[in-house]
């Protein structure tokens, strides 16, 4: 695939990472990721031959390096850290986008991970490299319950995030760090 070809792909990527970010899934229109994207129908089919799912999982893929970002920029050993920059740095995602854009694996997975196989692999994917990045960290400051805290802490993370989506509030991420401080203390 030449530079162009490279170039259509990820514009297609992310406008279907923009989409799903506030509409989910099925409020992710093709025509509509088409237009936002400027490239034609034929393009899709020919980068994505399995459709808007295949695209949907590139987009979820993509998506992760969010996390993974802010994950490489803290102390590996500093588990409240890397829970504090989390927290942070999606709560900032949230407010800027008027509680929009949570966390779009979480929204896609809840949406569709149960009928639509290449995104629940896409999802369970992202997740567990997630959750191994935090078990690393946690394995890092000598903790000896890392599979276990790994687990629980994203799960507080994830449902924080959706709290603080429905709430329109930072609240809960601010008490899903209170509550990150207590089980790793």
């Amino acid at each position: 695939m030449g530079s162009k070809g490279a170039e259509t792909r990820q514009r297609m990527v992310a406008a279907t990472l923009a989409s799903i970010e506030r509409r989910g899934y099925y409020g992710a229109g093709l025509n509509q990721i088409l237009a936002d994207s400027g490239t034609p129908r034929g393009s899709l089919y020919f980068h994505f031959p399995g459709g808007k799912d295949e695209l949907v999982a590139e987009a979820v893929r993509r998506a992760a390096a969010v996390v993974e970002s802010v994950l490489a920029d803290v102390d590996p050993s500093d588990p409240v850290g890397a829970v504090a920059a989390v927290l942070g740095a999606f709560g900032d995602r949230l407010e800027e986008s008027g509680w929009e854009c949570g966390c779009p694996i979480a929204a896609v997975a809840l949406e569709v991970s149960g009928t639509h196989d290449p995104i629940q692999r896409a999802c369970a994917e992202v997740f567990a490299r997630w959750t191994e990045s935090i078990r690393l960290g946690l394995v890092a400051a000598g903790r000896d319950d890392a599979d276990d805290l790994a687990s629980a802490l994203l799960a507080l993370i994830e449902g924080a995030l959706l709290l603080a989506q429905a709430q329109r509030s930072r609240v809960p991420l601010e008490r899903a760090l209170r509550t990150a401080r207590v089980l790793l203390g």
